[in-house]
């Protein structure tokens, strides 16, 4: 009888690991509705319709600067708001680790802004702006899914290309990054099914 109970107790053992593991990686994981994407996309598109206008033209960066804080707001909404569903909290183990796997790229994107706006290089600003957004969404890809790392991904090589485009094709260039590339990727996540990272 000794072996029998032995591997019962093993079975258990190892179901009761198992279930802990899973518990912990959904713990994890951070909601990211493709709502969220479609939003921001939106005003990014309208940013770069804005910012081709001959009006704006000169104020392109006022008008991105903009865009930027009106579509963070928005996506923090309604991701904040899908969280609350599945019954995070914003000051829960998720949020927090996506807001420290964000902040970073973000952070350092802001400051080269600064820098290469003091400097008179306004052309790099477009494709700073891709490349660090894309790499904090590869960090983010983390605590949230794959699929925002292969969006990641694809800011940073649209940031190669604007690197080395014209002045006169930066606006195009983000609007198809913050605006294009949002959209397609929000329709593809789903408003209503948010995709998360598969346990490992």
């Amino acid at each position: 009888m000794q072996p029998a109970k032995t591997v019962a107790l093993d079975s258990h053992a190892a179901a009761t690991l198992r279930y802990i593991r899973a518990s912990m990686d959904a713990a994890g994981t951070l909601a990211v509705p493709g709502s969220a994407g479609i939003a921001m996309g939106t005003v990014g598109l309208v940013a770069g319709i804005l910012a081709s206008t001959p009006q704006l033209r000169s104020h392109w960066l006022a008008v991105w600067l903009s865009a930027a804080a009106i579509a963070s707001g928005a996506g923090a909404i309604l991701m904040a708001r899908q969280s609350s569903r599945r019954g995070f909290t914003l000051l829960g183990a998720p949020a927090r680790k996506f807001v420290l796997c964000l902040a970073p790229g973000l952070f350092a994107g802001a400051v080269l802004t600064g820098v290469e706006y003091h400097a008179g290089t306004l052309h790099a600003i477009p494709g700073t702006w891709l490349l660090m957004y894309g790499c904090a969404l590869i960090s983010t890809s983390a605590p949230t899914a794959r699929i925002v790392g292969v969006l990641g991904s694809l800011f940073v090589l649209l940031s190669l290309l604007a690197f080395v485009l014209p002045e006169s094709l930066q606006t195009l260039v983000l609007a198809t990054g913050f605006g294009g590339l949002h959209v397609t990727f929000g329709l593809l996540m789903g408003s209503e099914k948010p995709w998360q990272r598969e346990p490992t």
